[in-house]
């Protein structure tokens, strides 16, 4: 049975439109995958802990320094990574707030990344531990930043994605939306990118 796994990342919830564009992929792939599970990751519900010294000690730490909260988020971090390891498919919502990703990303991003579980350190430089798998990351903009040079988010997403191992990324760009006539064509076009994939 395939498993895709949807991030969703809008402060607006299910209303957000990252999140409505990513319920639209979704819906192909249920047709694709009659008998597929959908798993979804609401990171602003589920509060997903900022790095802290706390975090830093739970992920790095050895077991005789953790305490109970400690052992929470290092359940909660092997949580995520079995997860994303088990998916055959994600779907990422990246609204783009204040030119980058949401913190609640950045967030989930640092409990990903473990030294010797989703990556290691070789003398050829570091490998990502987890197998590679499509990734959708579909980014929702108020004005137009790609390839103006000061796009600051895909990059930064890529090059994580990348480092634990996920290389094979597609981008759907939804920009100008907040600029009237722009952004009806915007999300047309979002969608058609989407209706390519399945």
């Amino acid at each position: 049975m395939k498993t895709l796994l949807h991030i969703k990342s809008s402060i607006f919830g299910s209303e957000g439109q990252s999140a409505q564009l990513a319920e639209t992929l979704i819906s192909q792939w249920k047709l694709k995958h009659p008998a597929g599970e959908v798993v979804e990751r609401d990171l602003v519900a589920e509060n997903i802990p900022h790095m802290d010294q706390t975090v830093v000690t739970a992920l790095r730490g050895g077991a005789a320094e953790h305490t109970a909260e400690h052992q929470a988020i290092l359940q909660r971090s092997d949580e995520l990574v079995a997860e994303l390891k088990a998916a055959d498919e994600v779907v990422i919502g990246l609204p783009f707030y204040n030119f980058n990703v949401p913190s609640q990303v950045k967030s989930y991003f640092d409990l990903l990344a473990r030294a010797g579980v989703t990556f290691s350190y070789t003398e050829n430089g570091p490998v990502g531990l987890i197998d590679d798998k499509p990734v959708y990351l579909i980014t929702t903009r108020g004005g137009i930043y790609h390839e103006t040079g000061i796009d600051f988010q895909i990059p930064f997403v890529k090059q994580f994605l990348g480092f634990i191992g996920l290389k094979n990324v597609e981008v759907v760009y939804a920009e100008g939306l907040a600029m009237g006539e722009i952004a009806e064509k915007a999300l047309a076009e979002a969608n058609a990118q989407i209706a390519a994939f399945h």
